[in-house]
């Protein structure tokens, strides 16, 4: 059995898409005859604390559904000040740096990014030691960060993103991209990087629709995810316009907004937006059930960027409503799975709102059969993988 490393700055009992993508590329390869380790932190997201069980450990070595996986310190922390996140980060890369300078590795390495600097470090010692590196990119940084008004252009920290950027892109062997705009991006740089297409596709394991609709209950719209600054749903519950139409606005979730959140909802129940916080997945999924609705928000355009809840949720059936711009408004129309609000632009999100309330719930109900059709064919995550150890990327 071929051994196979991956390095990921998330993995579950963390939650999130982050976490939830690299656990199923894992669990995928294990299904196709590889030994597959993982390299992570003690778990700690997203409150930035250490869960109890990794509590005064400096790492620990588990076995997660036949996954070998090797967490390593870090002192953890989601402050919002500058300091304080940086020693945060650079503590699990000093770690992650000596072990894989010390430590034997597999031939074959699959390294997350962003975060950056974790997959320079990364790439920087594989390199050194000719490993086949495959470099999995989610999101474009520091592109993402500028986007994001989180990095000022020519900077030295955004000058400096850039060298790790180009240092990782030119050292891999394969890169993986999580939508069309990445692969673009870097071949853009190197023209004659192999890049592949690898997207966030789930496996649920669900081969029939479980969704119920109530023909009693207002349609329920829910958003289910990272509250942080780049999904801007703080920014959607004070823009959204609710009151006289025939809709709810449900929030899961944990992240930095969590608690403005909380209190602009108690502020304007008028609104019929409610919060439950973070929910374990496979709860939250049987909560969503009865749910009709899954809003998909960006705060603004980011290029390269797809967020994983239009595969997600469109492969439970769910009609999107995408709020984000970009290659995922594109993926949402051409497969007929919901409706795309531009970006930024709450007259639009709410119009489409006014319309959404006059919809019958049999309506809906067809159009989730029609979206969980499309998404089984479309959102294959077996067929992807397959496809792409036959091209011997892994």
């Amino acid at each position: 059995m071929e051994e196979i490393l991956i390095i990921s700055n998330y993995y579950p009992p963390e939650k999130g898409a982050a976490a939830n993508r690299i656990e199923q590329l894992a669990l995928k390869l294990h299904q196709n005859n590889y030994k597959v380790s993982v390299i992570c932190p003690l778990g700690n997201y997203p409150k930035g604390e250490l869960f109890p069980e990794y509590k005064g450990k400096f790492s620990v070595t588990e076995n997660r559904d036949n996954i070998t996986v090797k967490r390593l310190w870090i002192y953890p922390s989601v402050s919002k000040n500058l300091l304080v996140r940086l020693i945060s980060v650079l503590s699990f890369s000093l770690s992650l740096f000596f072990y894989l300078l010390i430590k034997k590795t597999p031939q074959k390495v699959v390294v997350q990014s962003p975060p950056l600097l974790l997959s320079f470090i990364s790439v920087f010692v594989l390199s050194l030691k000719n490993k086949k590196i495959i470099l999995n990119i989610s999101d474009l940084w520091p592109l993402a960060a500028i986007e994001l008004k989180a990095l000022k252009v020519n900077s030295f920290s955004h000058n400096f993103s850039l060298f790790l950027e180009r240092f990782i892109y030119k050292k891999a062997t394969f890169i993986l991209g999580q939508s069309n705009e990445i692969i673009t991006h870097v071949k853009s740089l190197f023209p004659d990087k192999k890049c592949f297409l690898y997207q966030n596709f789930p496996d649920h394991k669900v081969k029939n629709i479980e969704l119920v609709t109530k023909d009693n209950e207002p349609i329920k719209i829910f958003y289910a995810g990272l509250l942080g600054i780049a999904q801007g749903v703080l920014e959607l519950c004070e823009k959204i316009e609710l009151t006289g139409l025939n809709i709810e606005l449900h929030i899961f979730g944990d992240g930095a907004e969590k608690t403005q959140i909380e209190h602009l909802i108690s502020q304007r129940k008028e609104q019929k937006i409610f919060f439950y916080g973070m929910m374990e997945r496979n709860a939250l999924h049987q909560k969503l059930k009865t749910f009709d609705i899954a809003i998909v928000p960006l705060k603004t355009r980011i290029y390269g960027s797809v967020p994983s809840k239009i595969f997600e949720y469109g492969s439970l059936g769910f009609p999107i409503l995408y709020f984000g711009g970009g290659e995922g408004g594109d993926i949402v129309t051409q497969n007929n799975l919901g409706w795309v609000a531009q970006v930024e632009d709450y007259n639009d999100l709410n119009n489409q709102l006014i319309s959404i309330s006059k919809m019958s719930k049999n309506e809906l109900n067809l159009m989730k059969k029609v979206v969980f059709s499309q998404s089984e064919k479309v959102f294959n995550l077996d067929v992807q993988i397959k496809d792409l150890v036959k091209k011997k990327v892994f």
